[in-house]
């Protein structure tokens, strides 16, 4: 009797968690329709008051295409180029590789070689020829080298403790001390393939498979990264091409725009300028980073990916910045967290991360703002977990309430998430109060609690969509 009670009530709390499910993905539908179409209409109505478009190439007559921002036009201007020269740098370093049964010592030579003819070409290394004067490259030097640190960094550290009887870094003892030579070193900080956007890996995990190449991924899993490479660049194509979000950002002309407006161009604009992944945001980041990956794979070099999964999935500050950009955060933990504490220090160690990150990319106070924003959100939501780590779930209600708490932590993070962004690399901490202003209005207020809404559904739909996968895996 007991039983069947039992399994009516299950069934009955299946139909409900259907039910529950159905409303909440007919609400994010509706709203992405709502936030596509008031996109079209904002693109169309401005495009006059916009810098940075240029005649695009798609529909008839071809419309305006957003190049306003600078990584993307640049990917996008030398696309060819690098896919020309990094076809024949992965054909000669396999042919060579082969053909002279080169191992690691031969491998760095050869990287080298190829890498500086690349840097020369890439940043115009010719000036002191005066006949050269109009080359000047393609990319300013200075523009990598923030990337070239990290690695100078990642040699320091893994020279040092190959020196050291005791290492925490269990996982990356495979170099040898004979592989921590100079050549090789030149080599790791040029490497061509992951030179300009990454990813990034350590010194120890270069070095070692210079010796011996990845062989975990097949030709159908590589050329499978290839096509999901070229479907997110012609689907990043068509969205520049419709919606002018970072236009908007860089000329100023949405401050004269409504609270809800406002709110469009600010979800939609993170796709450009923050890389902040919400639908639009995935496939910028995944036309822009994915290639180092899919670059490594074929050159013989296995490296992390940059996106695990898609960050739309995460709802909160911790595990969105493990997903986020995850070589770096791969590398902060190696050679940052861990060494300043670890776990035992994280209130602390956030602060002296996020200030770092922020230096790292450019020394501005707006991005300083971003930083210690950001750690001052982080606080409170690292104080929450560690308080309910040990909460289990007892009953239905119980279930119940956690779920809803759950979902109301998600928005108030992806709210703050916002902010931070927003201040760091659009409005900067003078237009923090302008914002708060526009949002205190009458109308800013509606729009206000119809964000949170939104974010509230989205977190509900992705902890329901976890749920249902974990009991029917």
């Amino acid at each position: 009797m007991n039983t069947s009670k039992n399994n009516s009530k299950s069934k009955f709390k299946q139909k409900q968690n259907k039910v529950e499910l159905l409303l909440l993905i007919l609400y994010v539908i509706g709203f992405y329709i709502f936030c596509i179409h008031r996109s079209l209409h904002l693109s169309r109505d401005h495009f006059s008051k916009l810098r940075g478009l240029r005649i695009g190439w798609l529909f008839s007559p071809p419309r305006l295409n957003d190049a306003s921002d600078d990584q993307w036009r640049n990917f996008r201007t030398n696309l060819p180029i690098l896919s020309l020269v990094f076809g024949i740098f992965t054909l000669l370093a396999n042919i060579f590789r082969k053909l002279f049964h080169l191992r690691a010592r031969g491998m760095s030579f050869f990287w080298l070689f190829l890498s500086l003819i690349y840097l020369s070409y890439l940043h115009g290394a010719w000036e002191y020829w005066e006949y050269l004067d109009n080359f000047r490259g393609t990319f300013r030097w200075h523009i990598c080298f923030n990337l070239v640190v990290l690695r100078m960094i990642s040699f320091g550290y893994d020279y040092h403790w190959a020196h050291q009887e005791s290492r925490f870094d269990q996982e990356e003892r495979n170099a040898h001390i004979n592989d921590y030579s100079f050549t090789t070193y030149l080599s790791y900080l040029v490497f061509a393939p992951l030179y300009i956007a990454g990813p990034i890996i350590s010194f120890n995990s270069f070095a070692s498979q210079l010796d011996v190449p990845q062989n975990h991924y097949s030709i159908k899993e590589v050329i499978w990264y290839g096509l999901r490479w070229v479907f997110g660049l012609c689907l990043m194509e068509l969205m520049t091409h419709l919606f002018y979000f970072n236009a908007f950002a860089t000329s100023a002309s949405w401050k004269m725009l409504s609270p809800m407006d406002i709110f469009i161009i600010g979800y939609g604009v993170r796709s450009h300028k923050f890389h902040v992944v919400k639908v639009f945001p995935y496939l910028a980041l995944f036309s822009v980073l994915f290639p180092g990956m899919l670059r490594m794979m074929i050159a013989g070099i296995e490296a992390p990916e940059n996106m695990p999964k898609c960050v739309n999935n995460c709802h909160d500050l911790e595990s969105f910045w493990k997903s986020w950009h995850a070589s770096f955060n791969k590398w902060i933990v190696r050679y940052m967290y861990i060494p300043l504490g670890g776990s035992q220090r994280k209130l602390l160690n956030i602060w002296v991360i996020f200030t770092f990150v922020a230096v790292w990319h450019d020394l501005e106070w707006k991005l300083l703002s971003w930083a210690w924003l950001t750690c001052l959100f982080f606080v409170p939501e690292l104080l929450v977990k560690s308080a309910t780590n040990a909460f289990q779930a007892k009953g239905a209600l119980d279930g119940f309430i956690f779920r809803e708490l759950r979902a109301a932590g998600g928005t108030i993070t992806i709210t703050c998430l916002m902010v931070a962004n927003l201040v760091g690399y659009v409005i900067g901490p003078s237009g923090f109060s302008w914002l708060i202003s526009q949002f205190l209005s009458k109308e800013g207020l509606n729009v206000f609690g119809f964000m949170l809404l939104t974010f509230y559904v989205g977190t509900k739909v992705n902890g329901i969509r976890h749920l249902y996968f974990t009991l029917h895996l």
